[in-house]
C-alpha cells in the first residue's frame, strides 16, 4: 500500500509544475479544454472564451459571457415582464438569485410556515384578527373581522367623536348628544315654550336602544305644536317665518342625530294620526338610485349623494312632510331665480318680482348624513302631491324651497329647482340642492305691465307737475296772500313736486343696484315729507276754525312757525333714517325703485300714511263741528257766512287730496284691484291740479293778482308795440326827401 502510493508522487508532482506552466507551452494541452481565468461574479468556467451566469442571474448578453466587462446580475422574478405568479392572498419577494411567496399582510399559511415557492403550495387563508386577539382597539369599540384586517366599530348607543371615522383602527366613539332647542331669540310663545319642554324630557330621557320610539314622540309633539298654534298664530309674519326657519332646522339636526343612533341598515316609515310622514333609509354601503316617500311626496337620488367625502359606515338618507307647517310658513315672501324671471317676463311681455304664493303641497325636509348639500353631483327628482288646481292665465306653479334670511327668517325662492311637469294633482321637480330645509311649490301670479295705465300715469303726472310749478310760483310771489298757511302750501307744493318728477324719470332704473336703493330712499322721504306736510295743513286749518271767532290768530301764526319745519322735514328723515339703518338691501326691488314688500317693510311708509290719514280725519271732522257751533255765533264783520264756507269747502278739498286717494291704494286687491289701481293712478296723479285749483283759481285773492299780472303783461306788451311803432315814424321822418 504503501509502495502504491509512492508510485503516485512523480505523477503529482509533474501536474503541480504544469499548473504554473502557460497553457499554450504545455505540450500536447489545447486552448479549448482551459478555463477563464476572468469569470464574473455569480458564474462557472465554460471554456477559456466564456463563462456562464449562476441560475438567478443573468447578463445584458445573456446567460453565457464572453466580455471580461460584463457582469452577472440578479434577475427579479417578481417584476416584469413576466412575474411569477404566488396565488391569491399571497405576494412575491425577490432575493438574490432566487424568490420566495409570503402571505399578504392579514393572511397565513395553513402550515404555519412563513413562505412558500410556487403558487401550488398556497394555502393562505385569512387571520381573525379579533378571535386571536391581535387587534388594538379604543376601549369604547369591539373588534370586527374584516378580509385580511379588522375595524373597530362603536358600542351600542355610542357614535364615532368629532374628528374620528366610524369603523377604522383609530376609532373612538362616546355617547349620542340628543340635539339641545334653543327658541328663537325674541319670540314669547307659551305653545313653543310646552313644545321646548316636551324636547328637552325627550332628551333627558333618551336611550339609543329606543331611537326610532323617540322619533315617533317628537313628530308627535310638533304635531301637536302645529295643529293648534295657539299664540303662534298671533305673532308677526317675520316672526312666525323665524320659529318655522328654526322649526325645520330643528327637525333636520335631530331626525339625523336619531336615525344614526338607530346604526344598522334598516328601514324606517311612519305616518302620524295629524298626516305628518316620515321616510328613512339606512344602508352599509349603498348604490345606485333609491326611492323613499310616503302618499305627500316621493324622492329619487343617487346614494353616492349621501355619503360625505372621508366618512364610512352606514348612510341615511330621509324624507320628512309636514302639512300642518303651513301654518307658520302662509304668506311668505318669494324670490325668483333670474332664469325663471327672465322666462316669465318673457312669457308675459313685461317685468315680474315676487308675490305672495299659497301653498300646494305639504312641506318637507329632506335629511342626508352628509350635512354640506349645497351643491350636489347630480339631481334630485321630487312628486308632490296637492290638491287638485288648474293654474289661471296669469298663474303659474313652481317649485321653491325655504331660504334663510339674515336675521333668522326666511323667503321662498326657486334657484337650483325647477318644474319638469305638472298635472291635475301632483307635480315634478329636480333640485340640484338641498340646502334648504323645504322643498315644495309654490302659486305665483304674474303681474303685468298695463300700457294704458301707463300712459295715464306719464300725462297726468306731467300735467300735475305743470300745476305744482305754478302753484308754488303763485305762494311765492303772490304778496297778497302770504301767510303760515301759504308757506304750508309751498311746502307741500315742492315736495310733491320733486316726488313726482323722480318718480317720473326714475322709478325703473334698477340697473344699478347701489343707485336704485337711492332713489327708492329718496322717494320714501320725499312722499312721506309730502304726507307730513298735509298733516301740518290738516293741523293748521283746524287751529284756524277753532280760534275763528277769536283775536289770537296771531298766536296760531307762532306756533305754527315754531312747529312746521321741524316736524315736516325732521320726522320723514328720522322714519327713513331708522328703515335704511335696519334693513338697507329692502330699499329697491327687481322692478322698481321702491320699498320691498319682504318682512313687512313697506309698513315703513304705510304705517305713517295710515297714522297721517286718520289724524286729517280727525281734524276734519273736529273742524266741522266747530263750524257748526260757531256759526250762530259768528259776527258779520268777522267772516260771516262766506268765510265759513270757505273753511268749510277747504276741510272737505284737504281730506280728499291729502288723504283719501292714497286708501285707494290700499284697497287694490281682489277682482276690483284693476279699477282701483286706475282710480289711484288718476287721482293721485292729479293732486297738483287739485291743489292749484282749490288754493289759486278759486281763491278771489290769487284771481285778483292774476289780473293784475295779465294786466301788466298787456301794458308791457303794448307799451313795446307802441314804442315799436314811435321808433319807426321817427326813422322814416328822419329820412332825407328825393328832390326830383
Amino acid at each position: 500500500m504503501r509502495m502504491g502510493c509512492l508510485r503516485l508522487l512523480p505523477g503529482l508532482s509533474v501536474l503541480l509544475l504544469l499548473a504554473f506552466i502557460p497553457v499554450d507551452e504545455v505540450p500536447g494541452v489545447s486552448a479549448s479544454m482551459a478555463c477563464a481565468p476572468w469569470c464574473p461574479l455569480h458564474s462557472t468556467c465554460v471554456n477559456a472564451t466564456a463563462c456562464s451566469c449562476l441560475p438567478g442571474f443573468n447578463s445584458s448578453s445573456g446567460v453565457i459571457v464572453t466580455d471580461p466587462l460584463e457582469t452577472c446580475d440578479d434577475i427579479n422574478e417578481c417584476g416584469p415582464p413576466l412575474p411569477v405568479s404566488c396565488g391569491e392572498q399571497a405576494a412575491c419577494q425577490n432575493t438574490e438569485g432566487s424568490y420566495y411567496c409570503t402571505c399578504t399582510l392579514g393572511y397565513r399559511l395553513v402550515s404555519g410556515a412563513m413562505n412558500f415557492s410556487h403558487e401550488s403550495q398556497n394555502t393562505c387563508q385569512d387571520v381573525d384578527e379579533c378571535s386571536s386577539r391581535e387587534y388594538q382597539c379604543d376601549n369604547s369599540t369591539f373588534c370586527m373581522n374584516t378580509p385580511g384586517s379588522y375595524v373597530c366599530h362603536c358600542l351600542p348607543g355610542l357614535v364615532p367623536k368629532p374628528g374620528f371615522l366610524s369603523k377604522q383602527r383609530t376609532t373612538q366613539c362616546a355617547e349620542i348628544s340628543f340635539p339641545t332647542w334653543t327658541p328663537p331669540t325674541g319670540i314669547k310663545s307659551q305653545s313653543l315654550s310646552r313644545f321646548s319642554e316636551e324636547v328637552q324630557d325627550l332628551g333627558r330621557a333618551f336611550r339609543p336602544a329606543s331611537a326610532k320610539d323617540t322619533i315617533k314622540y317628537v313628530i308627535k309633539a310638533l304635531d301637536e305644536l302645529l295643529e293648534v298654534p295657539g299664540d303662534l298664530e298671533a305673532l308677526t309674519l317675520p316672526a312666525r317665518h323665524r320659529v318655522a326657519t328654526y322649526l325645520l332646522s330643528y327637525l333636520e339636526d335631530i331626525l339625523r342625530t336619531l336615525a344614526t343612533a338607530i346604526g344598522e341598515p334598516s328601514s324606517f316609515t311612519y305616518h302620524s294620526p295629524r298626516d305628518t310622514e316620515l321616510s328613512l333609509v339606512i344602508q352599509e354601503k349603498g348604490n345606485g338610485t333609491i326611492t323613499l316617500g310616503q302618499s305627500h311626496a316621493r324622492m329619487q337620488l343617487n346614494w353616492n349623494e349621501t355619503v360625505a367625502v372621508g366618512e364610512s359606515g352606514p348612510t341615511l338618507a330621509g324624507l320628512f312632510s309636514s302639512r300642518n307647517m303651513q301654518k307658520l310658513l302662509a304668506n311668505a315672501s318669494l324670490e325668483l331665480d333670474p332664469e325663471e324671471k327672465a322666462q316669465l317676463e318673457n312669457t308675459h311681455g313685461g317685468p315680474v318680482s315676487g308675490g305672495q304664493p299659497r301653498l300646494l303641497s305639504a312641506v318637507n325636509t329632506v335629511f342626508l348624513s352628509k350635512q354640506n348639500t349645497e351643491k350636489l353631483g347630480s339631481r334630485v327628482n321630487f312628486s308632490f302631491s296637492h290638491p287638485s288646481v288648474t293654474p289661471g292665465p296669469r298663474q303659474r306653479v313652481l317649485c321653491v324651497f325655504w331660504e334663510h334670511g339674515q336675521d333668522g327668517s326666511g323667503h321662498w325662492a326657486t334657484k337650483g329647482c325647477r318644474m319638469v311637469g305638472t298635472g291635475d294633482t301632483s307635480t315634478t321637480c329636480l333640485c340640484t340642492h338641498l340646502s334648504s330645509f323645504a322643498v315644495l311649490m309654490a302659486q305665483y301670479e304674474v303681474q303685468e305691465e298695463d300700457p294704458i295705465l301707463d300712459v295715464i300715469t306719464y300725462v297726468m303726472l306731467s300735467l300735475s307737475l305743470l300745476c305744482l310749478l305754478l302753484a308754488a310760483l303763485t305762494f311765492l310771489l303772490c304778496r297778497a296772500i302770504q301767510n303760515t298757511s301759504t308757506s304750508l302750501h309751498l311746502q307741500l307744493c315742492i315736495c310733491l313736486f320733486l316726488a313726482h318728477l323722480l318718480f317720473l324719470t326714475a322709478i325703473d332704473r334698477t340697473e344699478i343696484k347701489v343707485l336704485c336703493a337711492i332713489i327708492a330712499g329718496a322717494l320714501h322721504y320725499l312722499y312721506l315729507a309730502s304726507f307730513t306736510w298735509m298733516l301740518l295743513e290738516g293741523l293748521h286749518l283746524f287751529l284756524t276754525a277753532r280760534n275763528l271767532t277769536v283775536v289770537n290768530y296771531s298766536s296760531v301764526s307762532r306756533f305754527m312757525k315754531w312747529l312746521m319745519f321741524p316736524v315736516g322735514f325732521g320726522v320723514p328723515a328720522v322714519i327713513v333714517a331708522i328703515s335704511a339703518a335696519s334693513r338697507p338691501h329692502l330699499y329697491g326691488t327687481a322692478a322698481r325703485c321702491w320699498l320691498h314688500p319682504e318682512k313687512g317693510f313697506m309698513w315703513g311708509f304705510l304705517g305713517p300714511v295710515c297714522a297721517i290719514i286718520s289724524v286729517n280725519l280727525t281734524f276734519f271732522l273736529m273742524t266741522l263741528r266747530i263750524l257748526k257751533s260757531k256759526l250762530s255765533s259768528l259776527s258779520t264783520d268777522v267772516s260771516t257766512l262766506q268765510n265759513t264756507r270757505m273753511l268749510t269747502f277747504k276741510a272737505m278739498a284737504q281730506l280728499f287730496i291729502l288723504g283719501c286717494t292714497w286708501c285707494l291704494g290700499v284697497l287694490q286687491l281682489g277682482p276690483a284691484a284693476r279699477a282701483m289701481a286706475y282710480l289711484f293712478t288718476i287721482i293721485n296723479s292729479l293732486q297738483g291740479v287739485f291743489i292749484f285749483l282749490v288754493y289759486c283759481l278759486l281763491s278771489q285773492q290769487v284771481r285778483e293778482q292774476y289780473r293784475q299780472w295779465l294786466k301788466g303783461v298787456r301794458k308791457i306788451r303794448a307799451d313795446s308795440e307802441t314804442y315799436t311803432l314811435s321808433s319807426r315814424a321817427t326813422s322814416e321822418s328822419s329820412k332825407p326827401s328825393t328832390v326830383n
